[in-house]
């Protein structure tokens, strides 16, 4: 009996000595692992420098099929993103056809973004083969932000056909002057662009609010020269903010950008446009929470192009805040901001770091395109 019990005391020992080694790890161990295994991280650390700054620059290119140009700009630069706009577009084939070899040619770790504006109305590309939504102005005056939700959703399925992933739209602004806004009521505009998102997510592309922290106040055309908007900060958070910070709040992060306008706000920061305002970003960060990709708009605009030279703007931008530089026009100026960032970093302006938080929040963005 006593000899039964020993060999059973043998068996049980060897088989906890064997369990321990048999492959399973400890709670470290495993985190250790997850962390080698995130594939956000992987992809980083397989990168360069150029190739990280590349990523966060987006640009428009010319013509409808892959040139010399916009060869070289997607391989000398590794850029990581592409507006497209009319000169690129003629039929959905064509289009289709024209960023597929556009992703072939960059042959970067991750896809391309594919931008556009198509946010209805009087902002709206391809209208000979894609029939826009009616204007957000419109779609807020029938009361019913179903109707939202379907344009949205309608505008991204025709969107991905021609291989489009991130649509710049809808415009969160309150009361614009123009027909881009769902309402001059915060609660409205709020709903609208609420259920729009949906529209978007469900029909799985991604999607963008504009233009933060809000140009509804504006009186200048920031395409021509810079508008400063001298409203209270207290008039700011109950007006303009409400509907960026209901979807940052109420969707996930990772599934839509946010772009940050031209206008200058006298209570946030009365020396810098929005799009190189570290005040401003820092509320869209830690005020609002949003853990998304932050993109400026078009830096050839002249509320910034009429102030800033273009190597040093990019700079500005990245050290306010922003994830991506958006030049859409002149491949001299987009050269510029992208050598620009480069440069800063390599003198130490920019920290790697910091180039680092921004390409994590693209490559998690991009991996859902993979």
């Amino acid at each position: 009996m006593k000899l039964k019990f020993l060999n059973l005391m043998m068996i049980f020992v060897t088989a906890v000595i064997c369990g321990c080694s048999s492959g399973e790890t400890t709670p470290a161990a495993d985190k250790a692992e997850a962390v080698t295994e995130d594939p956000v991280e992987k992809i980083l650390q397989s990168m360069t420098l150029a190739e990280k700054v590349g990523q966060m620059v987006m640009i428009g290119v010319h013509g409808n099929s892959v040139n010399d140009d916009s060869r070289y700009m997607l391989t000398q630069y590794h850029i990581g993103g592409v507006i497209f706009f009319d000169r690129n577009l003629e039929t959905r084939a064509q289009a289709k056809s024209f960023a597929d070899d556009l992703n072939k040619t960059a042959a970067e770790k991750v896809p391309l973004f594919f931008a556009i504006d198509e946010e209805g109305g009087i902002v709206a590309r391809m209208k000979h083969e894609i029939t826009p939504p009616p204007s957000q102005a419109e779609i807020g005056r029938s009361g019913d932000s179903s109707q939202a939700y379907r344009y949205a959703n309608s505008v991204a399925q025709d969107l991905k056909s021609i291989g489009v992933n991130v649509n710049f739209a809808p415009v969160a602004d309150v009361g614009t002057r123009d027909t881009r806004s769902f309402s001059d009521n915060e609660n409205v505009v709020a709903e609208f662009v609420d259920a729009a998102a949906r529209g978007y997510e469900d029909a799985g592309i991604f999607y963008c609010l504009k233009h933060f922290p809000g140009i509804g106040l504006g009186v200048v055309d920031s395409h021509v020269e810079v508008s400063t908007i001298d409203a209270s900060r207290e008039i700011l958070e109950t007006i303009d903010l409400v509907p960026f910070r209901k979807i940052i709040a109420a969707h996930d992060n990772s599934r839509f950008m946010v772009m940050v306008g031209h206008l200058r706000y006298s209570a946030l920061d009365a020396g810098n446009s929005a799009s190189v305002s570290p005040a401003v970003m820092k509320i869209l960060r830690d005020e609002l929470g949003f853990s998304g990709v932050i993109i400026t708009d078009d830096l050839e605009m002249g509320a910034i192009a009429n102030h800033s030279e273009f190597k040093d703007v990019g700079v500005a931008a990245i050290k306010a805040g922003a994830d991506i530089a958006l030049i859409c026009h002149e491949y001299p100026h987009e050269t510029d901001v992208y050598l620009g960032i480069l440069n800063a970093v390599e003198r130490g302006e920019i920290s790697e770091e910091r180039i680092n938080e921004s390409v994590r929040r693209i490559l998690k963005m991009k991996l859902a395109l993979s």
